[in-house]
């Protein structure tokens, strides 16, 4: 083993130069491959440390590998043209399948395209860079390896890999592609048809299993699987490959092939893999990593940590930006947990248990534990029921992967052939989807880390210790899995409120209702929700007794008719109502507000900033609902309301101030948002009151989706209950239940 550890220094240098180079520029990498080449030169003259020279050697040639490619970008003509902003009339050859999204109300789609001939009105070049161009409508020709003719204004791009932003304001029909590539869409639009008798998420879920089609992915699947550890389901990954490779080598040895015969017979999987499933970095990364995989079978784990480490510098290699993206370092990560880890869990696992039950566990054991660190520095969670999420999805996925293959296939010659396999993968995927729908439900499905991830590296070998010298006691192992069962299925309940709260949304269904703290036993009231109970229940779990203030946004049920359940034996101070209205509380002073007002009631103060004193009561009532930005410790909170876009951008108009840590996302998190409104609030946090199964589609995709590209995390009340905003140690924590 010691040997075969000899080349994990190299690569993990290697990783750590390629991450900085691709953002140093040409010069610093220049520097490096001097730097690496010298390094090899010295080590190699010293026995004791001539080990040392692989790691210059393979040093020098990723970054040599860095500098040529950012050369060439820079020194690229179209990315003169680029910086000039210029017009120019481009042939382009697609290199990854155009994605649609929603621009302020209009269907449009990025695509990455490389450029091979650009010509304006000064010049006219051949060229071979890279660019993502963005073009109106929602075309379903522009797919990979296809070409086409566009005129479009250039800018700069933000990537370094990348030459140019294209504007597309013209655009000529796109050529058909190579063969390989049109029989690889033929073959991705059969596996589309295979399951298109299938409910939405099954149908969804099956291309995205087989060949990385995730277009028709929802963004509550996307959480719920992220929340339960099964997102590497939904992108191509190793173990997509490896259940193909083994699927073949096992009809090949069936034949009669051996030894030489075998291989070619893998390699010409892999290669089709690839064609598939799109040369996607992630796509060659899998490729790689189901080789490694391979290699691991053929000569043992040793062997397979040789080939994993070779494997991350020839990727690197070909394409060092790789080293920034998260799918590459999940699965760099999961497979060395796995060849170094599962081999000695599964010994120890299956002295009291049969081998392929030892094997079930320690890998997404020991996947897990290897990922946890990177894992909390992307997303700030670790998943808790992963390893339980993936045990019982696991079986599922080999079957449903090769049957939505198989569909596709036989879907190109006879749909009705192809669908019966179809329904098969869509019966497989309903159980993966079943268990990440229902994973992700658990009150403790995933924990928020706080820490510093690096932390988590000295925490997770520790567990992993820990793990390993427990797994061989039945007992032990056993009594802690299940209770680890169980505290994910009823977490302990940290009190109500918690300690610190500064916001709670409460569960009111299909309306809204917040409330934020002033002193012990008193708070200000944001909308009542439509119904008595459940705001009652919210304020008296919070020990709510007297609301100093009582603000109704606007006039609609949803937001003033469980009034009498707020009020209940409850002291209320003062009302206050948009120009829409409101009920009259009995004992309790009234009066309507408007832009520029602002109170302060104990920790908590806060302005009106919507509507203008000029609206009236005629008004439609969303359009001139109330928008509080409140400020309690410190913490600055934008109640929306129901506004609108066009309120949404008539607010922004006006100059006020809208930025917030923490948004109370209007209008139930409908479609109907302001992309700029979201980008100028600039919330981390962001909460959703809204109905379960809901007639509304509250919250929208779209307006998740918004939220994700701002990096703010959401949680909404169908989903969560009551969810409180909390500062803790300086630092904003979310609370449900």
């Amino acid at each position: 083993m010691t040997h075969d550890l000899r080349m994990l220094p190299a690569a993990v240098v290697a990783w750590g130069a390629a991450a900085w180079l691709v953002t140093a520029g040409s010069v610093a990498a220049l520097a490096v491959v001097a730097a690496g080449i010298a390094l090899a030169m010295v080590a190699a003259r010293f026995a004791p440390v001539r080990a040392v020279a692989l790691v210059g050697v393979c040093l020098a040639a990723v970054a040599a590998s860095c500098a040529w490619r950012l050369a060439v970008v820079e020194h690229s003509p179209l990315t003169d043209l680029a910086r000039e902003h210029r017009l120019a009339t481009m042939d382009v050859e697609v290199v990854r399948d155009a994605r649609s999204f929603s621009h302020q109300g209009r269907d449009a789609a990025v695509v990455e395209v490389r450029v091979r001939r650009v010509v304006t009105a000064a010049q006219d070049v051949r060229v071979r860079d890279r660019a993502t161009a963005f073009v109106d409508g929602s075309p379903s020709d522009l797919v990979v390896g296809r070409r086409l003719v566009v005129v479009g204004r250039l800018s700069p791009s933000e990537a370094s890999e990348e030459a140019a932003v294209i504007d597309v304001l013209r655009r000529g029909p796109a050529d058909r592609a190579a063969w390989w590539w049109e029989a690889s869409e033929r073959v991705r639009e059969g596996v589309r048809r295979a399951v298109s008798h299938l409910s939405d998420e099954p149908r969804a879920l099956v291309p995205a299993l087989v060949d990385g089609d995730d277009t028709r992915i929802t963004v509550e699947i996307e959480e719920d699987f992220r929340r339960s550890g099964l997102t590497h389901l939904m992108a191509v990954s190793g173990t997509n490959l490896t259940i193909v490779l083994a699927v073949v080598m096992l009809l090949a040895r069936s034949a009669g092939l051996r030894r030489r015969g075998l291989w070619v017979a893998g390699a010409l999987s892999i290669v089709a893999f690839v064609l598939l499933a799109r040369p996607d970095p992630s796509v060659v990364r899998a490729a790689a990593m189901g080789a490694v995989g391979v290699a691991a079978l053929g000569f043992g784990s040793r062997g397979g940590v040789r080939a994993l480490c070779w494997a991350v510098i020839g990727l690197l290699f070909l394409d060092p930006w790789l080293s920034r993206t998260p799918g590459f370092v999940l699965s760099a990560v999961a497979t060395g947990g796995i060849l170094l880890l599962a081999p000695l869990l599964t010994r120890r696992l299956e002295r009291w248990m049969p081998r392929w039950c030892a094997l079930a566990i320690a890998v997404p054991v020991a996947a897990q534990l290897a990922c946890t660190p990177a894992i909390a520095a992307l997303s700030g969670e670790v998943s808790l029921v992963a390893v339980f999420a993936n045990l019982l999805a696991g079986p599922a996925v080999a079957p449903a992967t090769v049957a939505g293959l198989a569909g596709g296939l036989l879907a190109v010659a006879w749909a009705p052939l192809g669908q019966a396999f179809g329904w098969l993968a869509g019966l497989c995927a309903s159980w993966i989807l079943t268990v990440g729908h229902r994973a992700a439900a658990m009150e403790a499905a995933s924990l928020e880390w706080q820490a510093p991830w690096q932390v988590l590296l000295v925490v997770v070998p520790v567990a992993t210790w820990l793990v390993v010298r427990l797994s061989s006691r039945p007992a032990v192992f056993v009594g802690l899995a299940l209770g680890l069962v169980i505290g994910i299925w009823r977490p302990p309940q940290t009190g109500w409120p918690p300690a610190g709260w500064v916001m709670v949304s409460c569960d009111v269904g299909q309306g809204d209702a917040t409330v934020l703290p002033v002193a012990a036993g008193e708070a200000v009231v944001v909308d009542t929700g439509g119904e008595d109970a459940p705001v009652d229940r919210c304020l008296t779990s919070l020990g709510v007794r007297t609301i100093r203030l009582l603000v109704l946004t606007h006039g609609h049920a949803d937001h003033v008719d469980g009034w009498r359940g707020a009020v209940a034996g409850r002291r209320v101070d003062q009302v206050v109502v948009g120009p829409s209205g409101g009920p009259q509380v009995p004992g309790a002073a009234r009066r309507v507000a408007s832009a520029g007002e602002s109170f302060v009631l104990g920790e908590t103060g806060a302005e009106v900033l919507w509507p203008p004193a000029h609206a009236v009561e005629g008004d439609d009532p969303n359009a001139v609902s109330l928008v509080l930005r409140a400020t309690v410790r410190g913490v600055h909170l934008l109640l929306g309301g129901d506004v609108g876009e066009e309120a949404q951008r008539r607010l922004l108009r006006s100059g006020v101030d809208v930025t917030a840590d923490v948004l109370k996302v209007p209008h139930h998190g409908s479609a109907d948002q302001d992309d700029r409104f979201l980008t100028e609030v600039g919330a981390s946090v962001a909460t959703i009151s809204a109905g379960v199964d809901n007639d509304y589609g509250h919250p929208a995709a779209s307006l998740l989706t918004r939220l994700r590209e701002r990096d703010a995390r959401w949680w909404r009340t169908d989903v969560d209950g009551d969810i409180a905003v909390v500062v803790r140690d300086g630092r904003l924590v979310v609370v449900t239940r």
